[in-house]
């Protein structure tokens, strides 16, 4: 989701010169759906770069009357275990109880789909969906009830240090994988560094925790520029503490 202007093989030239080891793809424009051949040529020339890949980002809405098949497909062609899902199109707050049981009853079917292949799935911590705040991705996680479906976190817009950090402690024993960036006061992209103090904080509740999130994936990066990558990277390293 970084670079959707580039093709792949340019970001996983990037990402190994950033010392980077793994990327998350996305099923938007980079491995849509169901394209399998394209899956397998993304895969390999991931692996021959010498990276792993973390995840398939996908699109697919609990909900909504779309298929989770083609997404599999993806996934497994790609050689990910992790594919990341949205909790439908609508807010906790906005939610009606026929809302919610749909979108738990189609996450429920989609869990067990993917865990019949090998694969787990991980809502997106995000706005208008039923997983846009800690409580709320909580009881949705209580109500679908599987072990095959996990979370992702990320800060939300316009969160101080101390509540977005208060929502990953919440979160944290369901985190599978964090979305990294710094938008500072609204959706202003900003470096890293900008954010000092939730990110080195951040790093340190993750070490703390019996099982930390198995990936850090740096997101929107500032102005989408592929030369600031780099400088994010190594900026994500130090926070959590690998090789220089």
């Amino acid at each position: 989701m970084t670079f959707r202007e580039l093709a792949p093989e340019q970001i996983i030239a990037l990402a190994a010169d950033a010392g980077l080891e793994a990327i998350e793809w996305g099923g938007d424009v980079h491995v849509p759906p169901g394209d399998v051949v394209r899956a397998a040529e993304v895969a390999r020339a991931t692996a021959d770069a010498g990276l792993a890949v973390a995840s398939y980002g996908s699109y697919f809405r609990a909900g909504a009357d779309e298929p989770l098949t083609p997404v599999l497909d993806a996934a497994q062609a790609l050689g990910a275990d992790r594919v990341r899902v949205w909790a439908g199109r609508t807010g906790s707050d906005a939610a009606t109880e026929a809302d919610g049981a749909a979108v738990v009853a189609r996450l429920q079917a989609a869990a067990s789909e993917a865990e019949a292949r090998g694969i787990g799935l991980a809502l997106e911590f995000h706005s208008g969906t039923l997983a846009d705040t800690a409580p709320a991705t909580l009881r949705l996680l209580a109500a679908v009830g599987s072990p095959a479906l996990s979370t992702y976190w990320q800060p939300t817009v316009a969160a101080s240090v101390e509540t977005a950090l208060a929502e990953y402690r919440l979160l944290a024993p369901h985190t599978s994988a964090v979305h990294v960036f710094s938008w500072w006061p609204e959706r202003d992209r900003l470096p890293l560094r900008a954010r000092d103090a939730l990110w080195t904080r951040f790093a340190a509740a993750a070490r703390a925790e019996a099982s930390p999130p198995r990936d850090a994936l740096l997101e929107f990066v500032p102005g989408d520029d592929p030369a600031l990558l780099a400088g994010e990277a190594a900026a994500l390293r130090e926070y959590l503490g690998a090789p220089a």
